[in-house]
């Protein structure tokens, strides 16, 4: 469990997710994840992403360009969330990066839990223990609702893998896109060298 204050740093405004989506997942890492729901704040570090690149990505939901109600948002300025619902059980958070019309995100993987928040160890598990679903898909990440904040908190190594789930991605499958510190929270394991 993190010992974080989220109270105590900065929020991260819409600039620091309008860069190259690469750079925002690997920087994001550290930061606290903060929601806030009925009076509650919860909130977690952020120790696990994955970078999704766009039309030319085939694991990315915008690949070949596509658009839909769902991915609509990703099309969207940066610095938004872009929740969706996956295997009809478990949403997902992602946060929406580039500038407008450049449909990329970071989705978040696993968080090391402040006080009060369950394990999240996992997309889905992450979204369950902060209370977040589809109502939340489009927001931009501010106060009240949902926010990422820059506490000062501990820095770590930042260890590179291939993404998880994308098998059926092609070239893609293979490519150093997941952005993680050694954490018990993960949502799979660092192999050891």
């Amino acid at each position: 469990m993190t010992d974080a204050r989220p109270d105590e740093g900065v929020v991260l405004g819409p600039e620091f997710f309008a860069r190259d989506t690469v750079t925002v997942a690997r920087d994001v890492l550290g930061k606290l994840l903060v929601r806030e729901v009925g009076g509650v704040r919860l909130w977690g570090r952020l120790v696990e992403v994955e970078a999704y690149l766009g039309p030319d990505d085939l694991a990315a939901h915008s690949v070949g360009g596509r658009r839909t109600p769902r991915t609509e948002v990703m099309y969207g300025p940066p610095g938004r969330a872009y929740v969706y619902l996956t295997y009809g059980m478990h949403h997902c958070l992602n946060f929406v990066t580039r500038s407008e019309g450049l449909p990329q995100a970071v989705l978040v993987r696993a968080i090391e839990p402040g006080p009060g928040v369950g394990r999240a160890a996992g997309p889905g598990l992450v979204c369950s223990a902060l209370d977040i679903d589809r109502r939340l898909n489009g927001v931009q990440l501010v106060p009240p609702d949902l926010y990422v904040v820059d506490d000062h908190g501990p820095r770590r190594r930042i260890h590179v893998t291939p993404r998880i789930g994308v098998q059926n991605s092609g070239e893609w499958a293979a490519r150093p896109l997941r952005f993680c510190w050694d954490s018990p929270y993960l949502s799979r394991k660092l192999k050891k060298m």
